[in-house]
């Protein structure tokens, strides 16, 4: 019998940012290299509510550069849970997907496969990092910017202090309960992809 290979555990933490430009310097002025800059789309599968009933989540997520070029990844996610820290962590495996003339587009393969799109997300995104964080700013078509922090717990909380918000004002809430907040707030739908 063979072993399972284990996989890399994510932690992330996310907070609604009062005041993006401010941010943006915070991180700039402590060292953050911008990674990304663009608009990141995701689209989440499933095959009749497998996944789903799982809290599995099978996505591509691609970023779109502001200078053209498209990168691809897809990407599964185990069930959500909290570290003893309080961080939202998951399983995940994340492959890079090669586009050319020759190679089919990832959802091809998993329309294939028998999935669906059950969920899009569009936003426009600057992705940091920060020593060892992955720090993302992301700016949806109507919702509250967010900033999602991902890394080990040093990073994050690192990261966490240069940016200037309440630590009481991060969560391991998932982007549906910002969601739910952001509506109960505003009385406005949220608008999370792009016509």
């Amino acid at each position: 019998m063979q072993e399972r290979t284990p996989m890399a555990d994510e932690l992330e933490l996310k907070a609604v940012i009062p005041d993006p430009a401010a941010l943006r310097a915070r991180l700039v002025a402590a060292g953050g290299r911008l990674q990304v800059h663009g608009r990141m789309s995701d689209r989440r599968y499933d095959r009749g509510g497998e996944l789903t009933a799982r809290d599995e989540v099978l996505r591509v997520r691609s970023y779109h550069h502001a200078d053209g070029r498209t990168e691809a990844v897809i990407g599964w996610k185990g069930p959500v849970r909290r570290s003893p820290d309080g961080y939202k962590q998951r399983e995940e495996l994340e492959l890079p997907v090669t586009s050319g003339a020759r190679a089919a587009p990832p959802d091809a393969l998993l329309a294939a496969l028998g999935y669906e799109v059950v969920h899009v997300v569009d936003r426009e995104v600057e992705v940091y990092d920060l020593d060892g964080a992955t720090v993302r700013l992301e700016q949806y078509p109507r919702m509250d910017p967010l900033l999602e922090v991902e890394g080990d717990p040093a990073a994050i909380e690192h990261a966490i202090r240069t940016s200037g918000i309440r630590r009481d004002a991060f969560t391991a809430d998932s982007l549906a309960e910002f969601v739910r907040r952001y509506e109960a707030r505003t009385g406005q739908a949220a608008v999370l992809a792009g016509p």
